[in-house]
């Protein structure tokens, strides 16, 4: 009954928005790194490995390199989805 009553306690942690505490420290990773010309350099690089593997047949290491692009690509929506899983 006990856990039943804590299932209903749900706690979510917002994108922190321009002044917040931690606004900084994700403008700085999200922003400008993983969406800015890091990201996509880092991102095109995973997408060229990934094709390099699947063409020599070695699917997994292919799925794995295009799935972490697509991650790069939706970093803000990853970053997110995690707050609201906490």
């Amino acid at each position: 009954m006990v856990v039943l009553a804590m299932a209903s306690i749900a706690w979510a942690i917002a994108v922190p928005t321009a002044g917040d505490f931690g606004y900084d420290a994700y403008d700085i990773t999200v922003n400008k790194i993983l969406k800015g010309p890091i990201g996509f350099a880092i991102g095109i690089f995973a997408v060229g490995f990934g094709c390099k593997w699947a063409i020599q047949s070695e699917i997994l290491p292919a799925i794995a390199a295009f799935v972490s692009a697509a991650i790069l690509l939706q970093a803000d929506a990853v970053v997110a989805s995690f707050g609201m899983i906490i």
